[in-house]
């Protein structure tokens, strides 16, 4: 066992969070500021800002499917290698690390020609109308012709961290930003070239994450070795990756569906515009909500690996410190935007109509944001415990079994305002539903170890 695997199961959790968190915060960060910065820039493109943006939010549903399939390969392959080296299981997990390559390869191939094939039908489903059909044309065909990068940078960013390296991770997340960054504004303000600019910055700054992921597994210095005999698929592995991964991967096509529906809601009630000021709520909520998954990611392995090795009362910190430091983020996050939204709405576009817009949909959108923590926080301790069934049931009922039907009924009594509304209201319903699961959960271990010990006395 390595030695940066063992300290899993003795150091401080309290330090531990602190070395895996940070590091994923980074991460996480930074893999969001790549739409983000995309929107920022292109929601100030000279005289098609509006317009460009809406047709970017009409993209939002197509990039979330992109993450899911990543998230399902990624998440998958980091919270099952740690369990397995939890059992002292280095083969098995070096297997999953091959498979996990070969599978995103294959995906995004069938992504990448099934995409491109359909994309006017796509889109059209979407909810592009004649006014914005172009811009999420011209977007989306760079960030298909991609694919194969979209889903590597986000995988390593996973499975680099998951092998004793947060450092690195972060690093080569962050390479990736300030790439994407710097050719934005060179692409969309120096060469003109608008929306596909951006596109094109996205996809050479995540090839060159995917770069430097490759580089780190094919030079030998990971700590669970890559080993070419293990790109052969192993039904064992694949199979665990999935069972693992189709949790995150539910809760982020869940959130797909939603944003489409809000999609057609927000069109229907508020005009295209709204979609565009739904763009700029989704790119300011997902800077608090991602160093929530950054204390989550960093909580995961942590988790997995003493749960594992049946160390229950270390599982049990890891949750409690990392519920009450989401917690801190979304409250801090709920102030912002319910007090300085003019601020925050601002950096995205100037157009008078769009941010009036968007002002009234975040304040509405993000009421319940101070509790979110225990939905988003409870949902991957679960799931990395190896609970797959309950964690996805948990992830779709915030974002599916209590949303969907919100957002179709609400607005038919209160207009646009009923579709920002939702939110917050499945918001509060979700975090009740997981308190309980996750108080059940905690309180099994206490049967457990009662078990353990009484079986101990009998052999003694």
């Amino acid at each position: 066992m390595s030695k940066e695997k063992d300290i899993l199961g003795t150091e401080s959790i309290g330090k531990l969070l602190i070395k895996y968190s940070i590091p994923a915060i980074i991460g996480m960060m930074v893999n969001a500021l790549y739409n983000v910065v995309d929107r920022m820039f292109i929601g100030n493109i000279p005289g098609v800002g509006p317009m460009a943006i809406t047709g970017l939010g009409v993209t939002l549903p197509i990039m979330t499917i992109l993450v899911a399939f990543g998230t399902l390969i990624g998440v998958g392959a980091t919270t099952k290698v740690s369990i397995k080296l939890g059992e002292g299981k280095r083969d098995d997990a070096e297997k999953i690390i091959g498979n996990s390559f070969t599978l995103t390869i294959i995906l995004s191939i069938i992504i990448t020609v099934f995409g491109l094939l359909f994309l006017n039908n796509i889109l059209t489903m979407f909810g592009a109308s004649e006014n914005t059909i172009v811009y999420a044309k011209d977007y989306m065909i760079v960030i298909l012709a991609g694919t194969i990068f979209n889903m590597f940078s986000s995988i390593f960013g996973n499975i680099v961290r998951g092998d004793g390296n947060p450092k690195l991770s972060a690093v080569i997340m962050s390479v990736g930003c300030i790439t994407n960054i710097i050719l934005d504004a060179v692409f969309i303000f120096v060469f003109n070239m608008g929306i596909q600019g951006a596109a094109i910055a996205t996809v050479i700054a995540q090839a060159i994450s995917t770069i430097l992921g490759l580089m780190y597994y094919l030079r030998g210095k990971s700590n669970v070795k890559f080993k070419k005999e293990n790109l052969k698929l192993y039904k064992s592995s694949v199979t665990g990756i999935l069972i693992i991964g189709v949790s995150p991967f539910a809760m982020q096509l869940a959130t797909s569906i939603v944003q489409l529906i809000y999609n057609f809601s927000l069109k229907t009630y508020g005009g295209d515009l709204a979609i565009g000021a739904m763009a700029t709520v989704n790119s300011i909520s997902m800077m608090f909500v991602m160093p929530a998954f950054g204390f989550v990611q960093a909580m995961q392995p942590i988790v997995g690996y003493n749960y594992g090795a049946k160390r229950y009362d270390r599982a049990k910190k890891t949750l409690k410190i990392s519920l009450i430091a989401a917690t801190i983020v979304f409250i801090a996050g709920y102030l912002l935007t319910q007090f300085t939204p003019e601020m925050l709405v601002g950096v995205f576009n100037k157009d008078p109509e769009l941010m009036g817009l968007t002002i009234n949909g975040l304040r509405k959108y993000t009421l319940a944001m101070p509790v979110i923590g225990i939905s988003i926080v409870g949902t991957y301790y679960i799931q990395s415990t190896g609970k797959a069934k309950m964690s996805m049931l948990l992830s779709l009922l915030r974002q599916v079994i209590i949303l969907i039907p919100l957002i179709a009924i609400l607005p038919r009594f209160f207009g646009v305002n009923g579709a920002w509304f939702a939110q917050p209201i499945a918001d509060v319903i979700a975090s009740v539903v997981t308190g309980v699961v996750l108080f059940n959960e905690v309180r099994r271990y206490s049967k457990i170890e009662e078990d353990e010990l009484i079986e101990e006395v009998k052999v003694a």
